[in-house]
Formats: structure tokens, C-alpha cells, sequence
């Protein structure tokens, strides 16, 4: 399947860009998704516990099934003050 993951702000300066094609078997999760996400970029394992992930527009967790074409976006955790 092929799938692309677009990076939200300080995330698409740490994997270098914004957006990323992947490749997947069929039955991927969202979850095995962003452990190749941080293979190839490691920096953003830094975050790994506290990353939005969102598929479309929908937030979703690491256990949902991946399809073919799915947009995926990662968010880096929220700060405030």
C-alpha cells in the first residue's frame, strides 16, 4: 500500500520535510507505520509517547488498520504556558 505522511510544524524541520511517501503491507497499523517513521527519522522518536497522529482528518490510535492512499499526519506534542 502506499501511504503518505505529512509532518506538522517543528516535525517536518527534524525529518527534513514535509511530506513522506511509505510503503506498506496490507494490515499495516498506525502504530507499526510510526515506528518506520522513526527508524528513518530518529529524532522524532524523542516524541514518540506524546505525537498526534491523525489519519484524514480524524485523530487516531496506534491500533488502527491502515488502507491504501491514507493521508497521515503527525503533530508534535502541544505546548502551552
Amino acid at each position: 500500500m502506499k501511504l503518505t505522511v505529512r509532518f506538522w510544524s517543528y516535525f517536518a524541520d527534524v525529518a527534513g520535510c514535509r511530506d513522506a511517501a511509505f510503503e506498506v503491507e496490507e494490515g499495516t497499523t498506525l502504530g507499526e507505520l510510526h515506528d518506520q517513521v522513526c527508524e528513518q527519522s530518529p529524532k522524532l522518536a524523542d516524541a514518540r509517547n506524546s505525537t498526534l497522529k491523525a489519519v484524514g482528518v480524524d485523530y487516531q490510535d496506534d491500533n488502527f488498520v491502515l488502507s491504501d492512499g491514507d493521508e497521515i499526519s503527525f503533530f508534535p506534542p502541544v505546548q502551552g504556558g
